[in-house]
């Protein structure tokens, strides 16, 4: 089966300062794959790369076997559009009602009439437990809420791939959990393939299928696996103290 997402030889930098360089690594299917490693190695710019916001310097992104940069503007939107983001703050739009920000979206990229938008809303915002809540803003609701909310947007046009940005920063370790169990559950509802940059050890081991690590100094990938049988088999010190937090 082709990866769902491919990416080789990637380089990543701003100018002459390079992030991260000979990135090689895939993507499985259905997975739920964690972009990890300390602080500063450049998650988030990787991330941003996987969602075509930044091209990279070198190398390729092959997303359904199809290259992301190497193609038709045309065809790189539609790639784009059959994917969700959950950016860290949840990015809503705060003069806008949780339902309004989802309508956002259907009427952009949709030809949905008003009651078939409505009724998209109500059962996005049905699956994240946030059913009654449609017309309420972003600061009437808690930062756990918020997250939700914005997962009900990300979920919106029912994406083959979701892309996470520290989907647990902020939350207490109650809703980090409620949150990890929401992911399963719609990893297997939806059936999407799940990207998630994070640095959370909890969720880490509770919801990471596979995993790689991102070294500052070397600027490279160090270690690809399970995180917990990295957790177990890791020779490499530096990924040894990241998952069990020792110095």
């Amino acid at each position: 089966m082709t990866p769902h997402l491919e990416i080789n030889n990637l380089t990543m930098a701003y100018g002459d300062s390079v992030i991260q360089k000979n990135l090689n690594f895939t993507v499985k299917r259905g997975e739920i794959f964690i972009i990890m490693g300390g602080s500063g190695c450049g998650k988030s710019t990787l991330l941003r790369h996987l969602i075509g916001l930044l091209k990279p310097s070198e190398g390729e992104i092959l997303v359904n076997g199809v290259s992301l940069w190497n193609t038709s503007f045309e065809e790189r939107n539609k790639i784009i559009s059959r994917s969700g983001v959950l950016f860290q703050g949840g990015a809503l739009w705060s003069s806008m009602t949780l339902g309004e920000n989802i309508e956002l979206l259907l009427t952009e990229y949709t030809q949905l009439n008003n009651k078939q938008r409505q009724d998209v809303i109500s059962y996005k915002l049905s699956l994240v437990g946030l059913s009654r809540y449609k017309d309420y803003y972003p600061s009437e609701i808690s930062g756990g809420m918020r997250k939700r909310a914005g997962l009900a947007r990300a979920i919106a046009l029912d994406p083959e791939i979701l892309f996470f940005d520290e989907p647990s920063a902020g939350l207490d370790p109650v809703s980090s959990r409620l949150l990890d169990n929401l992911i399963l559950e719609l990893r297997d509802s939806l059936g999407a393939t799940i990207v998630i940059v994070s640095h959370e050890l909890a969720s880490i081991f509770t919801v990471g299928d596979n995993a790689i690590f991102l070294d500052p100094t070397e600027k490279t990938i160090i270690a690809t696996g399970a995180p917990k049988h990295l957790l177990e088999s890791s020779e490499d010190s530096r990924v040894i103290q990241f998952l069990t937090r020792t110095i």
